[in-house]
C-alpha cells in the first residue's frame, strides 16, 4: 500500500477538512479526494463521512487511525535513519588494529566519536591477515594494518614501523650486541597463525643478516612473549609499538641492517558503498 495514501488518511482525519488537509499535503483538493477514494477502494472500507462540516471518521476509520499513525511514524523514523546513514552521521563502524597502531587507532576513534556520537564504533585487536580477509568479505569496514594490502583493497600509508629486540632488563647489559643475543638466546616468536606478517618479517631479518637462534619457541600473543622475556626465558623480535605495553623488566634494543622496517597504514574495501566509513577515512586522511 502506498504510504502517500496512509498519509492522506491520517492528515485528513486530524484536520477534518479536505481543503486544510490538501494544503498541508501540498496537493489539490481533487487529488486528495482521489487518494482517499483509492484507499477506501483498496481496503473495502468507508473511512470518512463527508458533509457540510467537513470530513468525519467512520467507526471503522477511527479503529484504523492508530495503526495508520503508527505506520507513518515508523516510516518517517526509518527515512530519517536512512538519511543519517547516507550522510555518515549514524550507523555502525567496525575496525581492526594491531600493536603498531596501538595508540593511533584509539586516538582517531576518540575524535570520531566526539564528532559523530550516534555512530556505534567497535575496535578489535586482530592480525593484518585477519583484517584483510574481513575487509574483503565486508564484515570489517576499516583496518589499521601492515602494508602492503591485497590488490582488491584500497590503502594509504600512515607510518613506518621498526623491528626491535625485546630483552630482559636484568639478564643483559646495555653494551650487549643485539645480534649476539639472538645467537646465544632462545628466540620467542609469535605463532605464525596469530602474526603472519611479523613471522615473515622475523624470517627475513634473520636470513638477511645470517642469524640462527639457538632455539625457537612460539606463543599465541605478544603479552605472553613479553612476560616470558621478562622472566629471562629468551628474547623476542617485535614491532617497536610494543613500547606502549612494555611490562616491567623488559627493555627494547634498536636493530639495524636489512629488513628492520616496514610500512603501516589504513585499508578499506572501496568496492562497498559505506558513507560512515568514508566519514572516518576523511577524518584520518584529511
Amino acid at each position: 500500500m502506498d504510504i502517500k495514501l496512509l498519509r492522506a488518511f491520517v492528515t485528513l482525519s486530524k484536520s477534518g477538512s479536505y481543503h486544510s488537509a490538501a494544503e498541508k499535503l501540498c496537493v489539490t483538493q481533487p487529488a486528495l479526494t482521489k487518494q482517499i477514494q483509492t484507499l477506501e477502494s483498496l481496503s473495502g472500507i468507508t473511512l470518512f463521512q463527508r458533509g457540510r462540516h467537513g470530513a468525519r471518521l467512520t467507526v471503522a476509520g477511527e479503529l484504523l487511525l492508530p495503526g495508520a499513525t503508527a505506520v507513518l511514524e515508523r516510516h518517517d523514523f526509518f527515512c530519517s535513519e536512512v538519511a543519517d546513514i547516507q550522510k555518515g552521521r549514524a550507523g555502525k563502524l567496525t575496525m581492526g588494529f594491531g600493536i603498531s597502531s596501538f595508540q593511533r587507532a584509539p586516538r582517531h576513534v576518540a575524535v570520531f566519536r566526539s564528532q559523530f556520537p550516534d555512530v556505534q564504533v567497535s575496535l578489535n585487536d586482530m592480525s593484518s591477515a585477519d583484517q584483510f580477509r574481513q575487509l574483503t568479505e565486508g564484515s570489517l569496514q576499516v583496518g589499521f594494518v601492515r602494508l602492503p594490502a591485497p590488490a582488491q583493497l584500497d590503502s594509504r600509508i600512515l607510518a613506518e614501523e621498526q623491528l626491535v629486540l625485546a630483552v630482559a632488563q636484568t639478564a643483559y647489559t646495555e653494551t650487549a650486541v643485539a645480534t649476539e643475543l639472538l645467537q646465544i638466546s632462545q628466540l620467542l616468536q609469535l605463532s605464525r597463525n596469530r602474526g603472519e606478517g611479523l613471522s615473515a618479517q622475523t624470517s627475513q631479518f634473520l636470513s638477511g643478516n645470517n642469524l640462527a637462534p639457538r632455539t625457537v619457541s612460539a606463543a599465541d600473543d605478544i603479552q605472553t612473549l613479553l612476560a616470558l622475556v621478562a622472566a629471562g626465558e629468551g628474547v623476542a623480535l617485535l614491532p617497536a609499538g610494543v613500547s606502549h605495553i612494555l611490562p616491567a623488566g623488559v627493555r627494547l634494543v634498536a636493530l639495524e641492517g636489512k629488513h628492520t622496517t616496514w610500512q603501516t597504514g589504513i585499508a578499506w574495501n572501496a568496492q562497498l558503498n559505506d558513507p560512515v566509513r568514508d566519514r572516518f577515512l576523511q577524518m584520518v586522511l584529511g
